[in-house]
């Protein structure tokens, strides 16, 4: 079954320890927490709010040493953030927008996101950077592979297309934020559950 990660929108969201706890509880894998503008001090209260046994299924994007001192189950990599803390031993990820930067970093990385596959929901005027035939061909060389995950713009019912390129996962963000109302988040799931196993 395909792997799903969410990411947090950037600002700190009311309640939102409960939408992590209920996106978890519902059977998403990861949520990764990327707050870019973020100090030190909100990060911790966020991470604190969460009980310790959701720990090992989150991922950081800033602030990667809170994720050994805390013993979160992952970091990922981008620019301002190029490498994990000194002897963090959990999962490492890591932001790619080429097919070059997925094979560059297949070896040092558990799984990659490649993006904009998809017109953004959450960033006006970013648009999708790659065709069908360019995703084909990146899965026929083995750059695409079940340890990538498309974002930008991935939306439920886009799954089938994700797996058809050969994608092993997506990362929602959009789709999940824009509702996080108990019967909007209720609604989204049940839209993943559904697409993901078609």
């Amino acid at each position: 079954m395909m792997r799903i990660v969410v990411i947090t929108s950037e600002p700190f969201a009311a309640g939102e320890a409960e939408v992590i706890r209920r996106l978890l509880d519902a059977g998403i894998d990861r949520i990764h927490v990327r707050k870019p503008g973020a100090g030190e001090e909100p990060l911790r209260r966020l991470i604190e709010s969460l009980p310790e046994a959701y720990y090992p299924r989150l991922s950081l994007h800033d602030r990667l040493p809170l994720a050994a001192e805390y013993g979160l189950g992952g970091v990922h990599l981008n620019g301002r953030n190029p490498m994990p803390p000194a002897g963090f031993r959990g999962l490492v990820s890591r932001s790619c927008h080429t097919p070059g930067e997925l094979a560059e970093h297949a070896a040092d990385t558990d799984y990659r996101f490649l993006s904009p596959i998809f017109d953004s929901i959450s960033k006006s005027g970013y648009r999708a950077a790659f065709s069908d035939a360019d995703l084909h061909d990146a899965a026929a060389q083995g750059v695409i592979d079940t340890r990538t995950y498309a974002l930008g713009g991935v939306r439920p019912d886009l799954l089938p297309r994700v797996r058809a390129w050969g994608f092993g996962g997506a990362a929602l963000l959009g789709c999940i934020w824009r509702d996080t109302s108990a019967e909007g988040l209720r609604r989204t799931l049940a839209e993943i559950d559904k697409y993901r196993k078609e």
